[in-house]
């Protein structure tokens, strides 16, 4: 399984499973999506934890059909920028299967509706395939080329280092605030706010500080608050989607650095044309095309769920 909040996701809508689900494939690719559409929700979807789960195909097989399928119109990796309410940002890829076949504009109206949308439930620090990647400044406000980018300092770090403004004999060198910045990291990861740092290092202090560093190093050991102060943080920071982009399935690049067709970028197009044609579009339209005319069962509901356990069964998975 993936990390929480990562994984497959079902893109919702999708008609009831049926044999003729994925008829459009080819055999390999069509028992690929079969067993893919029969993984838990959460389920990692990069194509090493796919092939370490099927008993049949390899890394590279997996890869290569993992591109067609996202072709033929079941599957996207889309890019949301999340916005916390600590003004913190960051990246997140999220996965989205679809059984039924969906057309490029269907894809591209289902990334523009996760605009805007709270996912407090699933923003979780230090999630896997996170980028901390800054936004770009506007072109109105183009930035000087080749000047570095200033680190920003960490709240932990600002805190300590504005210690001499609440009391003057607490200055702190950046040595100091650099190697007691962990520790104040760790008063804020348990519900502390910059304010309660601050005063217990500043409360009660002798008329003169020799060693404000020592000084610091100690009480921020020994008045660690206790765990139960996670409690504060039960109720989550808000945090919403502010920009959504299309990324491509196999490599990961997105659309700020490269045109991204039906769910892949034009070098990994190119991968999979290498391989023989590719299926035909879904109708641009916001249901599934048409079923063939004639297909076997293709009016019939028939449970595959014993062939997917088989598989399974096969790889150890059951």
């Amino acid at each position: 399984m993936a990390k929480t909040g990562y994984g497959k996701r079902p893109a919702g809508d999708e008609d009831p499973h049926a044999d003729p689900d994925f008829a459009h494939l080819s055999p390999r690719d069509r028992e690929i999506a079969v067993f893919v559409d029969h993984l838990e929700a959460g389920h990692a979807m990069g194509y090493k934890a796919i092939a370490a789960a099927h008993p049949l195909y390899g890394q590279q097989a997996v890869r290569s059909s993992l591109g067609r399928i996202t072709l033929a119109g079941h599957l996207r990796w889309i890019k949301e920028h999340i916005t916390v309410e600590d003004d913190s940002m960051r990246w997140v890829t999220r996965t989205y299967w679809s059984r039924t076949r969906r057309s490029t504009e269907w894809w591209e109206d289902f990334a523009q509706e996760r605009h805007g949308k709270d996912v407090t439930e699933y923003h979780m620090p230090g999630l896997a395939r996170v980028e901390d990647i800054e936004e770009q400044a506007p072109e109105t406000e183009p930035s000087e080329p080749d000047a570095p980018a200033a680190e920003q300092p960490s709240v932990a770090y600002r805190t300590l280092a504005e210690l001499r403004d609440a009391d003057p004999r607490m200055p702190l060198s950046d040595g100091d605030c650099r190697s007691l910045e962990s520790l104040a990291l760790e008063w804020l990861s348990l519900g502390a706010t910059p304010h309660d740092i601050t005063r217990a290092l500043t409360a009660g202090l002798p008329p003169v500080v020799d060693n404000p560093g020592g000084l610091a190093r100690n009480r921020l050991e020994n008045k660690m608050p206790p765990k139960k102060a996670k409690i504060r943080q039960k109720a989550a920071r808000r945090a919403r989607v502010t920009r959504v982009i299309m990324a491509c399935g196999l490599c990961d690049a997105d659309e700020r650095t490269v045109e991204i067709v039906s769910g892949l970028c034009r070098e990994c197009l190119e991968l999979c044309e290498a391989e023989g044609p590719l299926y035909e579009p879904v109708p641009e339209t916001f249901l599934p095309g048409p079923r063939a005319v004639g297909l076997p069962g293709a009016d019939e509901v028939i449970d595959v769920t014993d062939r997917v356990d088989a598989l399974r069964r096969a790889a150890g998975l059951l």
